[in-house]
């Protein structure tokens, strides 16, 4: 399973959560605690929001613990949103185009998941992909093909605009549906760089952990906690998505209310000052 962080709120540096903590993602790459794979070293990424509305990237196939730039790149770069990937394959080649995040215009979105039986499922979870977006798609992984088909729900296109959340429920729905008696996890971040939405779902299977930690300054949506004290940290429950929208309360919504999964007690109540 691969590991990941994603970041919403006030501007810091890309250090404070990727290479600083006791824990911190680059620490996940080497001895992940919560992972079925100890370590991630099958390429890394980073993706951030600047002064233009697509994000920047740096993806790079070598162990995140082993580049050398990825310490200053951190340093320096500054966001009020941003993601950070490290990967641990399961399948397809470890190249550049299938390292995490991923982006069309200015969506950004990384995945930690899967989808069984993917060499029989490629074909129909792409044949979901809008042919305006397939283009787009430059890697070979499942994690790409959903989130260029979930685009294709009202996020980008000539229909109607969808929220993203109701987008990703359509989308899942219809994944659910490909993978029959498959299990099929989805515990994925998208961002438009101003809203970012974290999800944790699984079907015929137990979904990847997750957790978030909201302040004033801000939300961190990890894989797992960022340090030794995870009471300071919310595990997310199964089949619910964390959303943060600029300038608004964190929430916790249940994916149930879109008929998937089972409700998680409490979901829709959860609201959080960030």
């Amino acid at each position: 399973m691969c590991r990941w962080i994603a970041y919403a709120g006030r501007t810091i540096p890309l250090e404070h959560y990727v290479t600083e903590p006791s824990h911190s993602l680059v620490s996940q790459s080497i001895q992940a605690l919560e992972s079925t794979a100890a370590t991630n070293g099958d390429g890394f990424g980073l993706g951030w929001y600047g002064d233009h509305p697509e994000p920047g990237r740096y993806r790079e196939v070598q162990p995140a613990w082993s580049d050398d730039n990825l310490r200053y790149l951190c340093r320096h770069l500054h966001s009020h949103l941003f993601f950070a990937h490290v990967r641990a394959a399961t399948g397809t080649p470890i190249t550049r185009p299938n390292c995490h995040p991923f982006a069309c215009g200015p969506w950004l979105f990384m995945h930690n998941g899967y989808i069984g039986d993917w060499s029989r499922l490629r074909r129909p979870v792409e044949a979901i992909i809008p042919d305006a977006l397939y283009p787009s798609r430059a890697g070979t992984t499942d994690s790409e093909a959903l989130f260029l088909g979930l685009l294709g729900y009202g996020l980008m296109g000539d229909g109607p605009r969808r929220d993203p959340v109701e987008a990703t429920a359509l989308a899942l729905a219809q994944l659910t549906a490909l993978a029959g008696t498959h299990p099929f996890r989805f515990t994925a971040a998208l961002a438009d760089g101003r809203d970012l939405y974290a999800f944790r779902y699984a079907a015929n299977d137990k979904a990847n952990t997750l957790y978030y930690r909201a302040s004033e300054g801000g939300v961190v949506i990890a894989s797992e906690p960022l340090d030794r004290d995870p009471a300071t940290w919310t595990p997310v429950s199964e089949n619910s998505v964390v959303v943060a929208r600029r300038n608004e309360p964190v929430e916790v919504l249940s994916l149930a209310r879109f008929g998937l999964g089972t409700a998680a007690p409490g979901a829709d109540a959860r609201r959080l000052r960030a």
